[in-house]
């Protein structure tokens, strides 16, 4: 699964990013998690199967929606965001895409 973290600059999710990328390693899941900056980010949604937007960008939730056609967007949860949880993060996009 090619999961796309977009935040303001692509720098605040870099911990989530590695933290996802050694889950996804150590478990043997084909796939990879890319951080980047929302505004270069929106030009490239349809290269990915979700995209998770970090939670100081809610706000643009609707925007990516109407971008992204059919590959589904959300909020990463703040708590599993701030913890860089991989393992969590990696399930609730599993769970978005119904992969």
């Amino acid at each position: 699964m090619k999961i796309l973290l977009a935040c303001s600059a692509g720098m605040s999710t870099s911990l989530l990013e590695k933290a996802l990328n050694d889950y996804m390693a150590a478990n043997g899941i084909k796939g990879s998690a890319i951080a980047k900056g929302s505004e270069s980010a929106k030009g490239e949604l349809d290269k990915y199967d979700v995209v998770l937007l970090g939670p100081q960008v809610r706000f643009m939730l609707p925007s990516f929606k109407s971008l992204a056609g059919d590959v589904p967007v959300d909020v990463i949860p703040a708590a599993d965001y701030a913890m860089a949880k991989g393992e969590n993060v990696y399930n609730f996009a599993k769970k978005l895409t119904g992969k």
